[in-house]
């Protein structure tokens, strides 16, 4: 599995079909312009090839799509929200070690 291939690119519009999948999702709110974000963006591309079939990622620009940042609270970003059949289950705001967003994830994914 490629990285591209492995990660969706979410909006306003396709987020709660996303997030609803019987999947596990890991959605990483994102800006071009945040160093953060894309300081953490080769460890989320990493646990989207490494999860597999196991765990969706998605990123959604949060500039190109204010609407559902605006309606989950989202006031930092990167933010990576978790969910599980629509809900949210957990998150982490900030850039965190690979070894840090792996323990979040490795409680909800068999």
């Amino acid at each position: 599995m490629t990285v591209a291939s492995a990660i969706q690119h979410v909006t306003d519009l396709t987020f709660d079909q996303a997030v609803k999948a019987s999947t596990p999702t890991l959605v990483d709110f994102w800006a071009e312009w945040c160093m953060p974000c894309r300081r953490i963006a080769p460890t989320v591309e990493a646990l989207a090839v490494e999860y597999g079939e196991r765990l969706t990622i998605a990123k959604m620009n949060v500039d190109e799509n204010p609407e559902v940042p605006t309606r989950l609270g989202i006031r930092s970003i990167p933010t990576l929200m978790l969910f599980k059949d629509g809900n949210l289950v957990d998150m982490i705001v900030g850039a965190v070690d690979k070894d840090v967003l792996r323990k979040m994830v490795d409680q909800h994914v068999k």
